[in-house]
């Protein structure tokens, strides 16, 4: 999707009744810190592409997936859609963040001047079944699945984790997200312009509650069976210190979370136990 022509070329062919954009360069605060020019080219890349082809093909209705990355690093707990460009962002993921803001502002822009119908939803984390559970470029949801699994084989007695396990954060289940972007996709367009404005259109998806990187190491360590030590390397980066999201606007036109965090894990270490060892991003 970086592609410029190739995406043209599919757009012109297939004329989709809707796109949903999901496509993007996604890690954890290693690979954000490592490949911040990749992030935030692929992104912009992706999103300008993606959009300008579906309107120069003709599609009037497309949703695309942002991050709670976009907002600043000190907003106000909950994070509500009106703290988008209120302060700094957080520096380990400046680039990415930015591609995303740019993302939301280029279907608000093609909304204002060709009237189209281009919607954006802000996921919380994601995670779930076909996860990336690389150890060095994951999120920090299926690292710690593989890295307890890992340490369970071998019998270790103790995991590390990185930074100091205070920080807290928000994790949605991945069918979860995927029901709540249809539900936004299929709102009225009165109902979707009702609950946001032109130039403030993104609404956010979550859970509304949050737990610490330690509580979220104790509940992956005791769905693997991991009985050893937890500890911390506080010398490795915390990363913004909390991002809950607020889902009020979203829970105000009906749709909530479903899947609660440990029956998420639970699902997702069955798919990891499922796949075959060699075929899990290695």
């Amino acid at each position: 999707m970086t592609d410029q022509a190739a995406v043209r070329d599919f757009m012109q062919d297939v004329r989709p009744d809707a796109v949903i954009l999901a496509a993007a360069r996604v890690g954890g605060i290693h690979a954000n810190n490592t490949y911040p020019a990749d992030f935030i080219y692929e992104n912009l890349m992706i999103e300008c592409n993606v959009i300008h082809q579906a309107h120069a093909a003709g599609i009037t209705r497309l949703l695309q997936l942002g991050s709670s990355c976009i907002y600043p690093r000190e907003a106000a707990q909950p994070m509500a859609e009106n703290a988008l460009l209120t302060g700094v962002l957080e520096p380990t993921n400046e680039p990415y963040a930015i591609a995303k803001i740019a993302g939301i502002k280029l279907c608000e822009s093609y909304n204002r001047q060709h009237g189209t119908d281009y919607r954006s939803v802000m996921p919380t984390n994601l995670y779930g079944p076909g996860d990336n559970f690389h150890p060095d470029n994951s999120h920090v949801l299926p690292a710690m699945i593989r890295r307890f699994h890992e340490a369970v084989e071998k019998g270790a007695d103790e995991v590390m984790i990185w930074g100091s396990g205070t920080p807290r954060r928000e994790f949605l289940h991945v069918d979860d997200m995927a029901q709540a972007a249809l539900f936004v996709m299929d709102l009225q367009q009165t109902v979707y312009a009702a609950n946001t404005s032109p130039m403030l259109s993104h609404i956010n998806v979550g859970t509304g509650t949050d737990i610490s990187i330690m509580e979220l190491a104790q509940r992956v360590a005791a769905v693997t069976g991991f009985k050893g030590r937890i500890t911390t390397d506080p010398s490795k980066p915390d990363g913004t210190m909390r991002k809950l999201m607020d889902v009020t606007r979203l829970a105000e036109m009906g749709w909530q979370a479903r899947i609660d965090l440990t029956s998420g894990i639970e699902d997702t270490y069955n798919w990891f136990l499922s796949q075959n060892a060699s075929s899990i991003r290695t």
